[in-house]
């Protein structure tokens, strides 16, 4: 009898033990990290980053922009912990550089194409959007439009949603040299479109509003089921890279962004969560 009692109680000690140390845990992680990169995740990293800091007291995540190329050079370099990028590494890097890093894919985001609200266009297939942004085409009214000159708004060659436009709606197609006008980040994209008339680009969906028009592609709409089912191509995984495994804080904010606790979030912000993906991608 004072075996089993003795067992009981050795039970019962081990159990509040696990209860303190997961209570503990769960918001015990400290120190600073800094995540540079895409400004197509930063909306959803920047949210992240206040949830996880409201959680863990003595932690510090900073999150900037500059697009998916400088961040992955940054963390190549070590002048940051976490690289924010819309691409694989060895899209951006050398591959002694790529291969240096760990990638940590924490989403999925759709990427629109996106036009002023006064162009009277509702879709476009491959062949026109290649013609527009190749210059080809270079009035609305070539494709169903109003007789209005299209004005093309590109991101910096850094840009990772550049890439993935390029690579998923244009095809591989150069575009047009000396042809279109430069914005350095999203949210720049989206008001230079919304205030110029017959303006043209493209939006990662977290980043569409009523200020701008989303356009169909080969008459598909561009939303997450659409994405999900792989009936709309142009998409990209949102990569978080470290140089070697992820340790310390930059870690467990990884893990909080990839976590069941951080997911309904992650759609609440017009990302989608990769477990949904019916359709994956390898490079």
């Amino acid at each position: 009898m004072k075996r089993m009692k003795s067992f009981i109680g050795i039970i019962v000690l081990v159990l509040t033990a696990t209860v303190i140390f997961t209570a503990c845990g769960s918001s015990n992680a400290s120190g600073s990290a800094t995540a540079v990169g895409s400004t197509a995740l930063q909306p959803l990293a920047q949210r992240a980053a206040d949830m996880f800091m409201a959680k863990n007291k003595a932690a510090q995540i900073l999150v900037q922009p500059g697009g998916s190329g400088t961040g992955l050079t940054q963390v190549a370099q070590g002048a940051c912990n976490i690289g924010n990028s819309d691409v694989f590494a060895a899209e951006k890097l050398p591959a002694d550089q790529a291969s240096q890093l760990v990638d940590h894919k924490v989403c999925v985001v759709g990427f629109a194409t996106v036009v002023n609200p006064k162009v009277k266009v509702d879709t476009l297939t491959k062949q026109q959007l290649i013609d527009v942004f190749t210059g080809k085409i270079t009035n609305w009214q070539d494709i169903g439009g109003d007789n209005m000159p299209i004005v093309i708004i590109n991101r910096p060659s850094s840009s990772g949603t550049r890439a993935t436009f390029k690579k998923y709606a244009l095809d591989g197609a150069e575009e047009a040299v000396g042809k279109a006008l430069t914005e350095d980040a999203s949210g720049t994209v989206r008001k230079a479109v919304a205030d110029t008339d017959g303006a043209i680009s493209y939006l990662a969906f977290s980043y569409l509003d009523n200020t701008v028009k989303a356009l169909k592609y080969e008459n598909i709409d561009p939303n997450a089921d659409n994405v999900i089912s792989g009936k709309y191509p142009i998409w990209s995984y949102e990569h978080m890279y470290t140089k070697g495994e992820a340790t310390g804080v930059a870690k467990a904010f990884i893990d909080y962004m990839t976590s069941d606790e951080f997911k309904a979030t992650i759609s609440q912000l017009g990302y989608i969560p990769i477990t949904e993906m019916k359709v994956s991608r390898d490079k």
